[in-house]
């Protein structure tokens, strides 16, 4: 039965409950991620009727193109966001990285949940067990779909070289066991972690070697603003560490412009109530690169500012978290920007600028 944009269903008892319907892409990591957000509302809200709706993006049709080429900043989202907007579904879960920092009028992401390991991993093909991207024999051929990987790697690994490589988590290990075109692949830890693939992962690259992606790691939430009874029952979902961390990391993103066309990179971490960030930009190649560290503390709020008078209403970045102090968010955004600030006045918009134009170019 349907009231308004919701949904109810009567089961043989005759009791009423609200059917919650979570909107997700089809691939299996898609999926197991949904269904991780799902057990926890449904063990948090036992009432409630989940349904899970799974739909094809474009990202996932468009798979003989490199990302940073297809030009489309909603790639993985789009149409997730028009079932959203359609009230075919209450809520999305998303990868965050794939999330634009800027989201369409009327969404916002009610919860970003605790972030696996962000950091990226290799997986050597089977021949090749045992070594690292060190010892790899010269002109190795190493898959990866994300400049970024590829900028850092090439000026840390002069003797590999870097090759597109696209699809799912399946596709894309299947076409390294299988075939002999990849000495090895570079992969979200988090992704491999959730799917249970743990014992593929031959190396986690550290942020000496590699930092990650804006959101890299985290689940995000999605539901129509308007909904304030979703978002009161999804904002429970939030880490706040994650949350300010991620916060920063997608204002820094968002003030330098940068996204899937240019090599942008990241390292947070929380310790002592302060939250420290670095922040790079990259030339393709990794000749070129900015790289810079600044902190800010995320104290508890003073106690004149109590929770219930943070205006759920506000989003940072495309995050609305009202549970989560509004001072501690201010300085996490604020933090993005100062650093992004830093890096634009020692030349980072030349450097992002030219990466943009040799990547269309290509």
């Amino acid at each position: 039965m349907e009231e308004g944009p919701y949904k109810y269903i009567r089961d043989g008892n005759g009791k009423v409950s609200r059917v919650i319907r979570i909107g997700t892409r089809k691939s299996q990591l898609a999926r197991i991620q949904t269904d991780s957000v799902a057990d926890k509302l449904k063990e948090l809200y036992p009432d409630i009727h989940i349904e899970i709706v799974a739909m094809s993006t474009t990202g996932d049709k468009i798979l003989d193109t490199a990302l940073s080429k297809i030009g489309e900043k909603s790639l993985f989202t789009k149409e997730l966001e028009n079932a959203l907007e359609r009230n075919e579904v209450d809520l999305v879960v998303h990868s965050l990285k794939d999330l634009p920092t800027s989201l369409p009028p009327g969404f916002t992401i009610g919860a970003v949940l605790k972030r696996e390991n962000p950091h990226d991993a290799v997986v050597l093909h089977p021949k090749h067990i045992g070594k690292t991207l060190d010892t790899l024999p010269e002109n190795s051929v190493i898959g990866t779909s994300s400049l970024r990987r590829a900028a850092q790697l090439k000026k840390r690994f002069p003797h590999l070289e870097f090759k597109d490589i696209r699809g799912n988590l399946n596709t894309r290990l299947k076409k390294l066991d299988e075939k002999e075109d990849f000495a090895a692949i570079i992969l979200a830890a988090a992704g491999l972690r959730r799917m249970g693939w743990d014992n593929r992962i031959s190396m986690i690259l550290g942020p000496e070697d590699c930092m990650y992606a804006v959101g890299q790691g985290a689940l995000a939430v999605e539901v129509r603003a308007r909904d304030v009874d979703i978002l009161e029952m999804v904002s429970v979902l939030h880490d706040p560490d994650t949350v300010l961390r991620c916060m920063a990391e997608r204002a820094f993103l968002r003030h330098l412009e940068g996204g899937c066309s240019v090599p942008v990179a990241v390292y947070t971490q929380v310790k002592d109530s302060q939250l420290y960030m670095t922040g790079a930009v990259y030339s393709l190649d990794g000749s070129d690169s900015l790289k810079d560290t600044m902190q800010t503390s995320i104290a508890a709020a003073a106690a004149d500012k109590s929770l219930e008078e943070v205006d759920e209403r506000v989003q940072r970045v495309g995050i609305t978290a009202s549970k989560i102090p509004g001072d501690a968010q201010d300085r996490a955004e604020r933090l993005g920007v100062d650093l992004a600030n830093l890096l634009l006045s020692k030349g980072a918009k030349e450097i992002l600028t030219v990466a943009r134009q040799l990547n269309d170019a290509r």
